[in-house]
């Protein structure tokens, strides 16, 4: 690794571990995704309060991070593709991008980003959505080589539209093992995956990565069955969590935030989370 890429990835990972909190939902273009976040600079407000490791979002809120003078603030992880598999409707044509084709890590290098992020879906029958996205990887890959920059890559497997309505985490510990594995073999120096449907399975996601694994949150559910299942899945070697939804969408942000790195950073099981967070 570069040392200006290992600079990047020690602001990430303090003592190892990291909780990101994803606020990049903005260009998911998927409105129930927006509930919490329709004033991003007191959202961004609280969750610097909150004291996570890292914030992510896209170019556009960047800003709200960045242009605040506390030395200790949360690191910037920044999203720099969209696409329209988020929505509950299957679109006729399925389409990912990167939000900058020709520079594609410009805005994070003007940003001071600590990494950027790069989606890999997994669609049923979407074999040209996911070509699309091994192409933004391989020419994200190329930069974050060039410059430095820390590359998270989120490979997502997930069920068919109809399902459960919307595209939904496949959950299948095999295809999420394969995924991260392609991402591994694509260079990736941190990924982000689905949670397994058995916690007790994400030992192979994190085997398959070789490099640190951060599991993904996904929709909002019960607090305390997220926290058990977040210890549970630390205890198979993530480094930490990306979570967006199940803080933004609380009425309390700062304490699921606080119960959270105590499970990261402090090896808390999911009951001494869930006191912390009602101390909170």
């Amino acid at each position: 690794m570069r040392p200006n890429t290992k600079a990047r990835m020690n602001r990430l990972f303090t003592n190892g571990g990291c909780l990101d909190v994803a606020i990049d939902h903005g260009v998911c273009n998927e409105p129930s995704f927006m509930v919490g976040l329709e004033d991003m600079p007191t959202v961004m407000d609280t969750l610097i309060k909150a004291g996570p490791d890292a914030i992510q979002c896209a170019y556009g809120q960047a800003d709200l991070l960045q242009s605040r003078p506390e030395k200790d603030k949360p690191a910037l992880v920044m999203r720099i593709d969209m696409g329209n598999p988020y929505n509950d409707r299957r679109h006729r044509v399925m389409w990912s991008q990167l939000q900058n084709y020709d520079e594609p890590i410009i805005g994070a290098l003007e940003m001071d980003a600590a990494a950027v992020v790069v989606n890999l879906f997994m669609l049923p029958d979407e074999p040209e959505l996911f070509r699309q996205c091994v192409e933004n990887i391989s020419r994200v890959r190329a930069a974050c080589q060039k410059y430095g920059m820390p590359l998270m890559i989120e490979p997502l497997v997930m069920l068919p539209n109809d399902v459960r309505g919307g595209y939904q985490v496949d959950g299948d510990a095999e295809k999420i093992v394969t995924l991260t594995r392609l991402a591994s073999e694509m260079g990736a120096d941190i990924i982000k995956a689905d949670p397994t449907e058995n916690a007790e399975d994400f030992h192979r996601v994190v085997e398959a990565a070789r490099v640190p694994v951060l599991v993904r949150g996904g929709g909002k559910e019960d607090l305390k069955a997220v926290l058990e299942k977040s210890a549970a899945i630390i205890a198979q070697g993530a480094k930490g969590m990306v979570y967006g939804r199940n803080i933004y969408q609380h009425d309390n942000p700062k304490a699921v935030v606080s119960a959270l790195m105590a499970i990261i950073h402090n090896a808390a099981s999911g009951e001494e989370a869930w006191e912390i967070y009602n101390r909170g």
